[in-house]
């Protein structure tokens, strides 16, 4: 296994690190560790196109309860069979 050394990490990203190692039981190298194999490891075939990692990022974040309106029915088609107008 390889190592790895981050130097520059701002203090606010290890003290989130810190706090998201506590919340799993572990250290801050294994909850590192898990965010980055769940980050890359994805296949690209589980992330689907973009529009699907927009919409389970907006689900995972709870983020948005959009309120759909009714759909109506479309409105009719132009009637292009009958004769032509001439303007003049």
């Amino acid at each position: 296994m390889a190592n790895l050394t981050i130097r520059s990490l701002d203090d606010a990203i290890k003290t989130n690190l810190r706090l998201e190692a506590a919340r799993h039981g572990c250290s801050m190298e294994e909850a590192a560790r898990q965010i980055l194999r769940r980050a890359l490891m994805t296949s690209e075939k589980d992330a689907g196109g973009l529009g699907s990692r927009v919409h389970q990022y907006f689900v995972e974040a709870d983020a948005v309860d959009l309120v759909l309106p009714e759909r109506s029915a479309p409105r009719a088609a132009p009637d292009f069979a009958g004769p032509m107008h001439d303007p003049s």
